[in-house]
């Protein structure tokens, strides 16, 4: 923590941080566990948070086998989950959402 005047809420913060850590030491110490550092690849986490993140609507059913019909409603969905995203500032999911249903449109202009 950072500040010029360390406040009573910071100080019993600071305290109960140092007893836990107390208490972790001392736990670790009577059961042999020496605590190391995860080390991972940026990369392993980055394709970790990304299947954390895969919506089961992605997967449902693959659009070359949709009708127009489905193909509409799916393009209906996705627009009102992108404008959802951008309302929240997730633009990276606004735009992979556009992109989705871009790939929908170019299937119905396909179909007609």
């Amino acid at each position: 923590m950072y500040a010029d005047v360390v406040t009573d809420s910071m100080r019993k913060a600071i305290e109960e941080t140092k007893r836990r850590r107390q208490i972790q030491q001392q736990y670790n110490e009577e059961h042999g566990i020496t605590p190391t550092t995860i080390k991972k690849a940026v990369r392993d986490l980055i394709a970790i948070s990304k299947a954390a993140e895969k919506d089961p609507k992605d997967t449902e059913k693959d659009i070359e086998s949709m009708d127009a019909g489905e193909l509409n409603k799916l393009m209906k969905e996705l627009q009102k989950r992108m404008h959802k995203a951008a309302a929240e500032l997730n633009f990276e999911e606004a735009a992979l959402l556009r992109d989705r249903m871009l790939e929908v449109k170019k299937m119905l202009l396909e179909l007609e």
